[in-house]
């Protein structure tokens, strides 16, 4: 899935429920804090990752430091990873995401990575890359998560 469709896209917003957000930040200017603050006003059960700001609240759960750290909701009960982390880290992320393997890593606009993205879908895991969460989840209408 390396350019999904607008209805690939839809069906995978719609279907998610829990997101862990990988590099989320407290600064409200910036998108790795205002991304998952819309997406968790929608709905989502969203899970804060980031060793800067492990222990504190953010969006109703405690933050962690990496995603092995997120507890019951690893392995297999993850649907996404929203990934705010500069292309040249994401291989070092690499031994966590496959540790709680999602189902999907969706690279936020602005991040590609070949060889990440190609080591996660030979293990099983869609990845989108280059598109923004809040942005595409407003523009194909998905509703709000009622359940």
């Amino acid at each position: 899935m390396s350019s999904p469709t607008d209805s690939e896209l839809r069906d995978i917003l719609a279907r998610t429920r829990t997101i862990a957000v990988l590099g989320a930040h407290t600064d409200p200017n910036k998108p790795a804090c205002y991304v998952p603050d819309y997406l968790h006003g929608v709905g989502y059960s969203v899970r804060a990752v980031n060793p800067v700001f492990a222990g504190r609240v953010m969006w109703g759960s405690p933050c962690v430091a990496l995603l092995t750290d997120l507890g019951p909701l690893a392995p297999g009960e993850l649907d996404m990873v929203d990934v705010f982390r500069r292309p040249e880290f994401l291989l070092g992320h690499v031994p966590e995401i496959l540790a709680v393997k999602p189902k999907l890593v969706w690279l936020q606009l602005g991040i590609r990575h070949g060889e990440f993205a190609r080591t996660l879908r030979e293990a099983g895991i869609d990845v989108v890359e280059d598109r923004c969460t809040l942005a595409e989840h407003r523009r194909l209408g998905v509703p709000p998560i009622r359940d």
